[in-house]
């Protein structure tokens, strides 16, 4: 079958980043020979026949690193990339932090199809089974144009499985089956796929995966409260038409019905569990035009997602919590690739056209009145950009230029319109054999967001703030990136990499609500002090700053990765942290992560992680100071492929050892109550078999 074409999140990123490396790499099977080399701020890996550019990001290929085949939650992988950091103990409470800002500030996506929005402020708004994932590609920072709106803080884009990717040369139909089980909270997960290739030009994958998951301990043995069972669905089609043309389609669906706390960053609270329902379903289209000229290479993606989380409340204690929430977003994307190869240089034109709106909507009965409430509200946003990677032998420049046309919602902003054209400017030089230095700057611009669904009430209880200003800013990095060779041993390859980076946010938009220990806003004047909810700029500017530094080693069977991230973010007028209402700073405090991969013999892989957060103390207006301690976790995983069984693979590992009581930096932490603080699970025992033929 001809190989199917991925598309690459590469080709929407810029410039950086190099951290992953030491345990891929040896999962990978990567021969010495084959080490990442690096020319013009990219990172090259060829693996298994594969060529994959790392340009200003990080990747998880999830098959091949051994805990993320066992991962039931983001953090199980994506916590590896130093400047991210993966909030939630649930999965229906999962956040991606990247150098403190949540995902409400990043660009995600799910086979290109855009995840916006959000539901309820208690919960996490990335809906996913790892299962269905075969690659997980991260842009720390915003770095460039093609990025779009709403990517102050980077982007996440998680890749689904496709039969390219299962199917052996000149199979023509193929299966996988899988199970696994995690003792921490008894979580048993069954999958099948089943692909094929009827004929040359077409192929076929179907997925059926059944997780079921119940309370799990943290690790002073107190319970998070969760009974649930989750079913996931994929579907994807692909067919090469003549030499030229590539059509596919897919669906992925994640469902997830149970009983789990009516809010789920609380798990410890325990005293109101309540049946609760979360569904994502993600619809795609995409076409690919590649003839022979270097001047046209057209990606087209059109897509609809949905998220939605449903509540049936009986409880005769706690009335009034039955509701339906749901955010829609439906968009498309043209992006072209052309070469150019001039006296000056070679040319990388990437030029695109970007649309999608978000919608939201509500619906329930009021707990006070038991009347009829809803409301429904929406954003557009239309952008338009140029970018051109122009490399000069050793040095290499990126200027880009986008436009954005942003229809802000009604509730949050009177459905004001904002116009606004942004700039980037990269560069790299290569100052010797294997080793680059490397710059960048971008403005960033982020319209007004859809406020939770759960506030479109027909406006009672909101202030709609028309004067609201759109978040803008910028994001520099300098940083440098070399490959040393022959250390030790023939063919064995360090390579070190650092950044400086800082990020700058004008009009910050804080959405503030009333109730509880929350003071509102007037509902005239939308001032602090009052009743209504809504959302407001701060007063003052943030910077975030910090470095990311990485050192990987790769000897025969042998690699080792070091990590170090830090980020801190102030105000510019007080010095006081972000925080925001959710009841976490924005500051995630000082990771350390040491990755050790050992493969004895060809059937049998080891590795070792080590993640330690230091203690961080956060002074914040609203308040005041607060330390979050630090916390040392450590995993063990091994991986098992008879030569007698081919296609056979047993994974077992022992993840927080050492059954260590923490909570992560991007979940809840209240330091006076633990009963309101998101502690993650303790000592967990995860097994795994999968067969493929």
């Amino acid at each position: 079958m001809r190989e199917i074409k991925s598309a690459t999140f590469s080709n929407q990123l810029t410039v950086l980043s190099v951290a992953v490396s030491a345990v891929l790499w040896s999962q990978l099977a990567v021969a010495a020979e084959d080490l990442p080399s690096t020319t013009l701020q990219t990172i090259t890996v060829t693996a298994n026949g594969s060529v994959r550019e790392k340009v200003q990001e990080d990747g998880v290929d999830v098959e091949d690193y051994t805990p993320a085949q066992q991962a039931s939650h983001l953090s199980d992988f994506l916590n590896v990339v130093p400047g991210v950091t993966i909030g939630g103990t649930s999965s229906v409470n999962q956040r991606i932090r990247i150098r403190g800002l949540e995902d409400s500030n990043l660009k995600v996506t799910i086979d290109g199809a855009r995840q916006e929005g959000k539901l309820f402020y208690h919960m996490g708004d990335i809906t996913i089974d790892p299962d269905l994932l075969k690659q997980a590609e991260v842009a720390v920072g915003n770095n460039s144009v093609t990025l779009g709106n709403d990517a102050i803080g980077g982007a996440v884009a998680f890749t689904t499985v496709d039969a390219a990717d299962l199917l052996k040369p000149g199979q023509k139909i193929g299966a996988k089956l899988k199970a696994g089980y995690a003792s921490n909270n008894d979580e048993l997960l069954t999958s099948a796929t089943v692909y094929g290739a009827p004929t040359d030009n077409v192929d076929l994958l179907a997925y059926y995966g059944k997780r079921d998951t119940s309370s799990g301990e943290d690790g002073s043995g107190r319970e998070l409260f969760e009974d649930s069972e989750s079913e996931s669905i994929l579907l994807k089609a692909g067919a090469y038409v003549g030499d030229d043309h590539h059509f596919g389609a897919s669906f992925s669906r994640t469902d997830k019905e149970g009983t789990f706390p009516f809010r789920p960053d609380f798990p410890s609270l325990g005293d109101d569990p309540i049946p609760q329902k979360v569904k994502r379903d993600t619809y795609t289209l995409d076409y690919n035009f590649n003839p022979t000229s270097s001047l046209v290479d057209v990606d087209t993606t059109v897509y609809q997602t949905e998220t939605q989380i449903s509540r049936d409340n009986d409880s005769k204690t706690s009335p009034g919590y039955d509701w339906n929430a749901k955010v829609k977003t439906t968009g498309g994307k043209v992006e072209n690739t052309s070469l150019i190869d001039a006296t000056s240089g070679r040319h990388k034109l990437i030029a695109g056209l970007e649309h999608y709106k978000k919608q939201s909507d509500y619906s329930a009965l009021d707990r006070n009145t038991k009347l009829p409430v809803s409301g429904t509200d929406e954003a557009k946003n239309t952008s338009v950009y140029l970018e051109d990677q122009w490399q000069m032998g050793k040095f290499s420049l990126t200027p880009g230029v986008r436009y954005d046309r942003y229809e802000a919602p009604d509730f949050v902003a009177g459905g004001k319109t904002y116009d606004n054209v942004v700039g980037a400017l990269a560069a790299s030089y290569e100052i010797a054999p294997r080793t680059q230095v490397f710059a960048s700057y971008t403005q960033l611009f982020n319209g007004p967001d859809l406020s939770q669904a759960i506030f479109n009430r027909n406006g009672a209880g909101t202030y709609v703030n028309k004067d609201l200003k759109a978040e803008e800013g910028d994001n520099t990095e300098v940083g440098i990136v070399t490959t040393l060779r022959d250390l030790t041993t023939p063919n064995d390859a360090l390579q070190l990499s650092g950044k400086y980076f800082e990020t700058n946010i004008e009009n910050y938009i804080e959405y503030v609500r009333s109730g509880g220990s929350h003071t509102g806003l007037d509902c005239v004047t939308g001032t602090i002090g009052g009743s209504c909810q809504g959302a407001i700029n701060k007063d003052e500017d943030y910077k975030i700053k910090g470095v990311e530094l990485a050192a990987d080693y790769k000897m025969n069977n042998f690699s080792m990765g070091l990590s170090y991230a830090h980020a801190r973010s102030k105000g510019k007028d007080t010095g006081k942290t972000i925080y925001s209402q959710t009841g976490t700073g924005s500051d995630t405090g000082d990771k350390y992560m040491v990755n050790l991969a050992y493969q004895p013999t060809d059937t049998t892989e080891l590795g070792w992680r080590s993640t330690y957060v230091a203690a961080i103390t956060l002074d914040t207006a609203e308040k005041g100071e607060f330390t979050k301690p630090s916390y040392d976790v450590h995993d063990i995983f091994m991986s098992y492929s008879p030569t007698q069984v081919e296609g056979l693979k047993a994974t077992v590992g022992v993840y927080n050892i050492f059954d260590e009581t923490y909570a992560s930096h991007a979940s809840r932490f209240d330091p006076l109550k633990d009963a309101s603080t998101d502690f993650e699970p303790g000592r967990n025992i995860k097994a795994s078999l999968s067969y493929q033929f």
